[in-house]
């Protein structure tokens, strides 16, 4: 079962092969065996957990069972679920209870999925490798000395271990893609505004967005069929007709099943310097992944983003920001942590954030307050917003020439812990084929294309497909052709069985 897709899943639930009960209780005993380990959940609460198992149960024998009504899922500690610990992987919300759920939980609640538990991530979704949370870094299920990416590096290392069938993760820079590339899962971030926010704790307002991480391109766009829609609690929600995003994945496949299908392939990306940027071995893969589509049937086109090169400093100025405002909030008075001892209100505010964040969120929101202060918005974060529609042009332009655009998701394979953590910039680069997507507001996804390294610990590879507003389905088509040709996707590390 644990092999087994989100639909494979469903049908067993529906043919009474296995109740949610026993399939909850299945993973609840895998995350008891392998989470000390790998360190991939914060929060995990069996009885409540079951409890939903019961109730999904109930429903299916009622005939009231939908598609993910009984699945269990892992959901990231981002999001606020009733009566669920939700620490956003940081000191400051270490023992806050949340009163709501967030829309993106009310939704699978609704439709009768089953919580699992919260999932470790980088302090307040800053970070590229997990290693940022107050809880401890994730271990990669592919390899425990190294890295699973991040920020939502718990939810990514539990599908790949396979304590969950699938999960929930945030987008803000690459945080679903990355990790994603990293543990050898399929991961989407949606066109921005087409899922939710509203009760997602906020890190980059303008570029945060929620998607699915799971083996699949199919069982993606499930996931995605649950979290999409339109929210009147979201101001940046946006109010579009509910559509199919799975509608193309069942079309007949053929010899040629991405015939007419333009690839761009930016000349950025591409190009002698630029690959040398890129690890040798993860750019053949990925060489090695386009040549497979073209056999599909898929027309390669060289396309230009010539704004790309400045991605990384606008989004370091934008998200820091955006996050010196929103991280505001948390000063010790509402809820969160307080700090113990002070002497008058000001020692309060200064002890209980400087005791309750972590060094990286502190560095960003000490960049974020300079970059908004007066004599500095001008020259950094209004400088920064001019190139953020720059990108947004170049990418407008290159959909002119091609349907969807490909290229690498990280530039290198998993990292070793601790690697890069006392170097800010390398750890910042390592979402440089990711942050444009965010910039501009995009949909692009992360899939499986292979492995590097040694036979004894191989490292997957991610290729990344990007595509126009509110194109998911035809992303998810396109990387279903792919994974119906291959079966990279369908891997699973040693030595968790």
């Amino acid at each position: 079962m644990i092999n087994a897709s989100l639909k494979e899943l469903s049908q067993a639930l529906a043919d009474k092969k296995i109740s949610s009960v026993e399939l909850t209780q299945l993973y609840l005993d895998r995350i008891a065996r392998h989470n000390p380990a790998i360190n991939a959940y914060i929060t995990v609460n069996g009885e409540r957990s079951l409890a939903q198992a019961r109730a999904a149960d109930a429903r299916r024998a009622a005939g009231d069972g939908g598609p993910l009504t009984g699945i269990p899922l892992a959901q990231k500690d981002i999001f606020c679920a009733q009566g669920w610990r939700t620490t956003c992987g940081s000191h400051m919300l270490a023992n806050f209870v949340s009163p709501y759920d967030a829309t993106v939980i009310q939704k699978f609640d609704a439709a009768g999925a089953v919580n699992l538990g919260k999932t470790n991530m980088d302090e307040f979704a800053m970070g590229s490798s997990n290693e940022t949370s107050w809880f401890g870094p994730v271990k990669n299920p592919w390899d425990q000395e190294r890295v699973p990416g991040g920020s939502s590096g718990g939810s990514a290392a539990a599908v790949a271990a396979r304590l969950a069938p699938a999960a929930t993760g945030t987008d803000t820079g690459g945080s679903i893609r990355q990790p994603a590339a990293l543990c050898n899962l399929t991961g989407l971030k949606p066109t921005y505004g087409v899922v939710s926010r509203w009760g997602m704790i906020a890190f980059a307002s303008s570029l945060d967005q929620a998607g699915p991480m799971a083996r699949s391109a199919e069982d993606c766009a499930l996931l995605l069929n649950t979290m999409a829609g339109f929210d009147p609690k979201d101001s940046t929600s946006l109010e579009r007709t509910p559509e199919d995003y799975g509608r193309l994945l069942d079309a007949p496949a053929g010899a040629k099943p991405l015939a007419g299908l333009k690839i761009g392939l930016p000349k950025e990306f591409f190009g002698a310097e630029e690959q040398a940027g890129c690890d040798t071995e993860v750019m053949a893969t990925i060489q090695a992944a386009i040549a497979t589509y073209r056999e599909l049937g898929a027309e390669t086109v060289e396309v230009s983003l010539p704004s790309m090169k400045l991605a990384v400093p606008a989004y370091y100025v934008i998200a820091p920001a955006e996050a010196s405002s929103n991280l505001s909030r948390f000063d010790g008075v509402r809820y969160g942590y307080r700090a113990p001892e002070y002497g008058d209100l000001n020692d309060m505010y200064c002890k209980s954030r400087a005791q309750g964040f972590g060094e990286e969120v502190k560095r960003r929101i000490l960049i974020g307050t300079y970059v908004l202060s007066h004599g500095y918005y001008d020259a950094y974060y209004l400088q920064a917003q001019r190139i953020r529609r720059l990108i947004a042009d170049d990418f407008a332009a290159a959909y002119a020439q091609c349907d969807v655009i490909l290229g690498p998701t990280s530039p290198t394979p998993a990292f070793k812990l601790g690697a890069k953590s006392g170097d800010p910039v390398q750890m910042y680069l390592s979402d440089i084929y990711t942050i444009a997507v965010n910039l501009a507001g995009l949909p692009g996804m992360s899939l499986p294309c292979g492995f590097v390294g040694g036979a004894d610990k191989p490292l997957p590879v991610g290729l990344q497909l990007i595509g126009n507003y509110f194109d998911e389905a035809r992303l998810l088509n396109v990387a279903h052709r792919y994974q119906q040709a291959t079966d990279w996707h369908q891997r699973q590390p040693a030595g968790l069985e």
